[in-house]
């Protein structure tokens, strides 16, 4: 029997989940930024907060809007949250964050909401508040807002790479453009470029006080084996560090070899490690 039922959260706690997502900085970063952004009011968030724990003394939330995202989950905090998720249909594309409470919800709601479509069970999360020790590239820089167009095919690329669907097939591509046009005008996009062409990019996806996290690394097929993208990272992180977040973080699939030699070389260090259920 659960002592502790499983609540949707509103403005008013708003307090409590800010302390609860400062313990946890960068599993919890994307759920951060949105709760700054738009707090915790459904409708304006898109998104529900659910919340484990007495209401003097919270102890875990799980975001439930596109992604499926539990922060600081006990294991009685995912069996709770498991339980009630189990009785609704599912609507979100993934569930991120760390691995033990993820893996935890994947085994309880896989009869319900399964098959996934992919699981990764093993992403490391790194970050780093140095600067990197590597000179940067200085052909890496943020992408202009006339610059969209080149950007797009190589942001297209990159997310079908990584997540194995295209990110047109939904809508042809509307909402995923306007979330690169949005990148761009925040001067979170970075590229270099050779020819007009894009060779290296990437973004800071998520910004919070506390963390700007980058996603979307992404080098050209034919750059790859030349040794840009250490150089190229490099760049990113300075500028990161210089002008938006006291520190850079970042997780990648453990079976990324490359990728994580490029970031251990810029001065990335483990924090932790996410899992990952596409569907």
């Amino acid at each position: 029997m659960l002592t502790m039922p499983v609540r949707q959260l509103g403005e008013s706690e708003r307090r409590a989940v800010e302390r609860l997502l400062d313990l946890d900085p960068y599993a919890g970063a994307q759920v951060a930024e949105r709760v700054a952004a738009r707090g915790l009011a459904w409708w304006r968030a898109e998104a529900r907060i659910l919340g484990y724990g007495s209401r003097r003394q919270l102890e875990s939330i799980c975001w439930l809007g596109g992604n499926l995202t539990p922060v600081l989950a006990s294991e009685p905090a995912v069996s709770a949250f498991a339980e009630q998720l189990s009785a609704q249909e599912r609507l979100c594309s993934s569930i991120v964050g760390r691995a033990d409470a993820v893996l935890g919800l994947w085994d309880r709601l896989g009869p319900y909401w399964g098959p996934a479509r992919d699981v990764r069970p093993n992403q490391p999360l790194l970050a780093t508040d140095a600067l990197p020790a590597v000179a940067p590239d200085p052909d890496v820089r943020r992408v202009r807002g006339s610059e969209v167009d080149r950007l797009f095919p190589a942001a297209v690329a990159m997310y079908t790479e990584e997540v194995g669907v295209s990110p047109l097939a939904e809508d042809g591509g509307r909402g995923y453009r306007r979330r690169v046009t949005e990148l761009v005008r925040a001067g979170r996009a970075y590229a270099r470029f050779v020819d007009g062409r894009v060779v290296f990019k990437a973004e800071l996806a998520v910004v919070t006080r506390r963390t700007a996290q980058v996603q979307g690394v992404w080098v050209a097929p034919e750059w790859r084996g030349r040794g840009i993208a250490t150089a190229a990272m490099a760049a990113v992180v300075r500028d990161a560090l210089d002008r938006v977040a006291p520190t850079v973080s970042l997780y990648v699939n453990d079976f990324n070899l490359p990728a994580r030699r490029v970031y251990e070389r810029c001065g990335f260090r483990p924090v932790g490690t996410l899992a990952t259920v596409l569907f």
